[in-house]
C-alpha cells in the first residue's frame, strides 16, 4: 500500500483543521498590575472567565456548542488538533501516515501520554471510546457526524455492530482509520472532541458523563469542582505530555447575565470578557477599558433557519426567497449592530479556502419580494400561519437580531413573526430533533474546509440539514467535491453548489461572526485560532 508520510507540522491547507471551540477571542496586553485592587484578594496564575451558558455536557461524546467546548477541551484531547497557525498538529498522535487516495490514516501516537487518573494510554483506548460515542446508548448527534467517514461508524450507531470494523488497533501505539470514500477533510474531523480516548475503568459505558470524578481525559486540566448552573474549576495536570500548565487554576463561574459579566469584569473579578455590541460605546468611552478591547474575526455565520417540514410553506423556494430578500443585512449589521459584524452574502465565512464576498444569493429588495410571496399563493402574507422565530436567550445581540428579523418580515411581507427566546440546553434539543421552525442560529466551522459548511450542513443528509432542504445536483456537486483530493479541483466544485444553495434560499445568511472581547493586562500568553483560545498551556495571570 503507497502510503504518504506526513510530518504534522506540514500539513497541507486543504487539510487543515479545527474545532469549533470558542465564541471568545483576544490577544495579550502589555501592561503589569492595577487592573482593580479586587483582583488582590485572588493569587496569582488564577485565569477567570465567565461561561455564558449552562455547559450542555461534560461528555466529549455528546458535546456540540462552542461554549461547552471551549470548557472541556482543556480536559480532553483527540489525536489531532490544531495550532495558533490553525494548522493540523499531533497532540496525542506524533505522526501519521495518508494513502494518496485519502482513505486510510495511519496514527502512531506519542510514547507516555497518561491519562488524568495515572493509567497509561494505549490505541486501544482510542478505539473503545469512539465505540462508546457511537453506541446507541449515547444518543451523540455528533459521532456520525465527524466520524461517519470510518468503515463501520454508521453500523455501531445503528445497532447492528459493537465494533467499528474500519478502526484497527495495529499494536499498543498503532492505529489505523479506512474510510468509505475519500476525505481529504478527515484530519480536521478528528480534532473534533467525539474521537477523545477516555478510560473505560473511570467513565461510564452506557450514559453520560455527569460528575466531575467521571470527567477523566488526557488534557492539561482536570475538572475538579463543578456545580451544575453555577461553577466549573480545573486544576493543571501535573503529568501532562507537554508539561504541567503554569496556571494553578481555572475558574469557569456560569453568568447567563450579560450585564453581570461587563459588571464583573469592570470590577476585576474576571480577566476575560466577550463583549455584546451594546456596551462597546461605553467601553470605549473609558479610558482605562478601550486599550484592552480586541476585534477577532471567527470562522463562523449567523443565519436564519426555515424548517420545511413544520412549516407547509416554506417548501416552496418562492416562499423562503422572500423572506430573504425581506431582510435587509445591511441594516441589521451596520445601524442595529453598530457595524462589528459584516453581513453575510454567502454561506462559507472569511478564513475558509473558497470564501467570496459575494455569490449569487438574493440582495434586500422588498417589492421582488412581494411579488413572489404573492406568486406562491400569500398575497400581502394571507394565508400564512403565525411563526415564532426561536433564539438563545441571554446574548442581546441575539436578541437584536431576532426580532429585527421579525419585525421586517411582518413589514414587508404581512406574515406575523414573534420572537421566541429560549433556554440554551432546550434550544439544542429542539434543533436535534428538527422542531425548531423559523430560528436564528450560528454555525462556527469545526476544520478549515467548505465541506464543513455545504456538505455537512446543507446535503440532503447533511448532518447538520434539520430543516428539509433538497437539491439533487447540490447533493451531487458537493459529494464530487467531498471526495475530490486536489484542492484547486474541490474549490470550484463546493462554489458551485454554494451558489446553487444561494438561489434555493435554504436558509437567510445574516452576518459573519466578528468577537469584540477584553483582556485583562494581567493576562499573558493566551494562544489563539481562527476557532477562538487554545488549551491555556501558555497562559499565565500576574495579579
Amino acid at each position: 500500500m503507497a502510503l504518504m508520510k506526513i510530518k504534522f507540522s506540514s500539513w497541507p491547507v486543504a487539510l487543515i483543521g479545527i474545532a469549533a471551540i470558542s465564541v471568545f477571542a483576544g490577544c495579550n496586553k502589555g501592561g503589569g498590575g492595577g487592573f482593580s485592587s479586587r483582583s488582590a484578594a485572588v493569587e496569582s496564575n488564577v485565569l477567570r472567565y465567565a461561561i455564558p451558558t449552562n455547559p450542555t455536557t461534560l461528555d466529549p461524546a455528546i458535546v456540540q456548542d462552542g461554549d461547552t467546548i471551549d470548557l472541556l477541551q482543556q480536559m480532553y484531547e483527540s489525536l489531532v488538533g490544531w495550532n495558533e497557525k490553525n494548522e493540523v498538529i499531533g497532540l496525542l498522535a506524533e505522526s501519521w501516515e495518508v494513502t494518496p487516495d485519502a482513505k486510510v490514516f495511519t496514527f502512531k501516537m506519542r510514547p507516555g501520554v497518561k491519562f488524568q487518573n495515572g493509567r497509561e494510554i494505549e490505541a486501544e483506548d482510542v478505539k473503545w471510546s469512539i465505540e462508546r460515542a457511537c453506541s446507541p446508548a449515547m444518543k451523540s448527534t455528533t459521532c456520525t457526524a465527524y466520524l461517519g467517514d470510518v468503515v463501520g461508524v454508521q453500523e455501531v450507531a445503528d445497532g447492528k455492530a459493537k465494533e467499528v470494523s474500519g478502526i484497527e488497533v495495529l499494536d499498543k501505539g498503532s492505529i489505523r482509520f479506512t474510510l468509505k470514500q475519500p476525505a481529504p477533510y478527515f484530519l480536521g474531523k478528528l480534532t473534533y472532541l467525539v474521537s477523545a480516548p477516555l478510560p473505560k475503568e473511570v467513565v461510564p459505558s452506557d450514559r453520560q458523563i455527569n460528575k466531575a470524578e467521571e470527567a477523566v481525559g488526557t488534557g492539561p486540566y482536570k475538572l475538579t469542582k463543578y456545580e451544575d448552573k453555577q461553577l466549573a474549576i480545573l486544576e493543571p495536570n501535573a503529568d501532562y505530555w507537554g508539561g504541567k500548565p503554569i496556571l494553578t487554576r481555572i475558574e469557569r463561574p456560569v453568568m447567563i447575565d450579560a450585564d453581570l459579566r461587563l459588571t464583573k469584569f469592570r470590577n476585576g473579578e474576571l480577566d476575560i470578557l466577550l463583549m455584546q455590541r451594546q456596551d462597546l460605546a461605553g467601553v470605549e468611552s473609558d479610558a482605562k477599558l478601550k486599550p484592552m478591547i480586541e476585534y477577532q474575526n471567527r470562522a463562523a455565520i449567523y443565519y436564519i433557519g426555515m424548517n420545511q417540514g413544520k412549516y407547509a410553506p416554506f417548501k416552496d423556494k418562492r416562499v423562503r426567497q422572500a423572506f430573504t430578500m425581506a431582510v435587509d443585512r445591511e441594516k441589521i449589521t451596520k445601524e442595529l449592530l453598530g457595524g462589528v459584524y459584516p453581513a453575510a452574502e454567502t454561506i462559507v465565512p472569511p478564513g475558509i479556502p473558497g470564501h467570496r464576498d459575494k455569490g449569487k444569493g438574493f440582495t434586500f429588495n422588498v417589492a421582488e419580494a412581494k411579488k413572489l410571496l404573492a406568486e406562491a399563493g400569500y398575497p400581502d402574507g394571507k394565508g400564512m400561519p403565525t411563526l415564532d422565530i426561536a433564539f438563545q436567550q441571554g446574548k442581546p445581540d441575539i436578541k437584536t437580531v431576532a426580532e429585527a428579523v421579525a419585525g421586517m418580515i411582518k413589514a414587508n411581507l404581512g406574515v406575523e413573526v414573534r420572537a421566541q427566546p429560549m433556554e440554551w440546553g432546550k434550544y439544542l434539543e429542539e434543533y436535534n430533533n428538527k422542531n425548531q421552525v423559523f430560528y436564528h442560529m450560528r454555525w462556527s466551522a469545526d476544520f478549515y474546509d467548505m465541506q464543513n459548511f455545504l456538505s455537512h450542513m446543507l446535503t440532503t443528509n447533511g448532518p447538520e440539514n434539520k430543516f428539509g432542504y433538497s437539491n439533487p445536483e447540490y447533493d451531487r456537486l458537493c459529494h464530487l467535491a467531498d471526495t475530490t483530493v486536489d484542492m484547486n479541483e474541490r474549490i470550484p466544485l463546493y462554489q458551485q453548489a454554494e451558489d446553487i444553495v444561494l438561489q434555493d434560499a435554504a436558509w437567510i445568511p445574516v452576518y459573519y461572526q466578528r468577537d469584540v472581547v477584553m483582556v485583562s493586562p494581567q493576562v499573558k500568553g493566551l494562544r489563539l485560532g481562527l476557532g477562538g483560545y487554545l488549551p491555556h498551556t501558555t497562559t499565565t495571570v500576574t495579579r
